[in-house]
């Protein structure tokens, strides 16, 4: 009974695939379009593909071009080649840009390049490409019923931008190169003023101000006290309430000590 049941499910399988042969190889453009069109209503992506790629050269300068086209960007997009679909929707937009399609279509070529955008660990090329598109659409298209959703994928894109420079500013902390995490930190913060990791960022650069003054030589000694003395008042003011807030006191105390060494060993 299983074999049966096997042969038969071979046999739709074979059939099946015989007649998409068929169909590709067909001369019957009427047929090809009407299989392209089902194929792709049912999320047969892969066999709707190559035929709306013959079926778009016979129709080109046709009034069925124009949606054959958005099918076939729609495709790529659907069997995960952002890459060629970004360049689909964006061919969309230069085509037909007078079609009711080219707001949508302009508007996915910045969704393809979010769906691009890879990993904060990894090189975020892709990630400005995707924020610069979606600031392109909102430009072109303020009032369009996309923007709230494009404001929102930039903020997860910047969140992801935010991410990597944190992490690069946090390594030089890491690897004790102070006066590197000081000015690193403050760049990002200038850069990323509303970002999540402000609370952190601006306890980690007292961290580093704080190491640099302890371990600075004598002849500096002094003024970076007073700069990590700086950073922790800035820090207290920002964050009254931070978890952070028992190590900072800390580092105050033993900044007041070291200072007071130093006077006394000078006067």
């Amino acid at each position: 009974m299983k074999k049966v049941f096997l042969f038969f499910i071979l046999f739709i399988g074979f059939s099946a695939c015989s007649e998409y042969q068929k169909v590709l190889k067909s001369a019957d453009i009427n047929l090809k379009y009407d299989k392209a069109i089902e194929y792709y209503e049912e999320g047969e992506y892969f066999k709707a593909y190559p035929l709306f790629e013959d079926l778009i050269a016979i129709y080109r300068g046709t009034e069925k071009a124009e949606n054959l086209y958005y099918l076939y960007a729609y495709c790529d997009y659907y069997l995960e080649d952002y890459i060629l679909a970004a360049h689909r929707f964006s061919q969309f937009v230069k085509t037909f840009p007078a079609s009711d399609k080219a707001e949508e279509c302009q508007f996915m070529i910045g969704i393809c390049n979010y769906k691009n955008s890879p990993k904060p660990s990894l090189d975020q090329s892709n990630t400005v490409k995707a924020i610069n598109e979606m600031q392109l659409f909102v430009n072109l298209y303020p009032n369009s019923q996309y923007v709230d959703s494009c404001n929102q994928l930039v903020d997860d894109l910047l969140d992801k931008l935010a991410e990597k420079r944190f992490k690069k500013s946090r390594l030089y902390l890491t690897t004790e190169n102070y006066k590197s995490a000081i000015i690193s930190f403050k760049n990002f913060l200038d850069d990323f003023p509303d970002t999540k990791y402000r609370e952190e960022s601006e306890f980690l650069m007292l961290q580093a101000s704080y190491l640099l003054a302890i371990n600075s030589v004598e002849s500096k000694k002094m003024e970076r006290i007073d700069e990590a003395m700086k950073a922790y008042v800035n820090f207290v003011d920002s964050f009254s309430d931070s978890k952070f807030l028992r190590k900072a006191e800390s580092y105050y105390q033993n900044l007041l000590e070291e200072k007071q060494k130093q006077e006394e060993s000078n006067s």
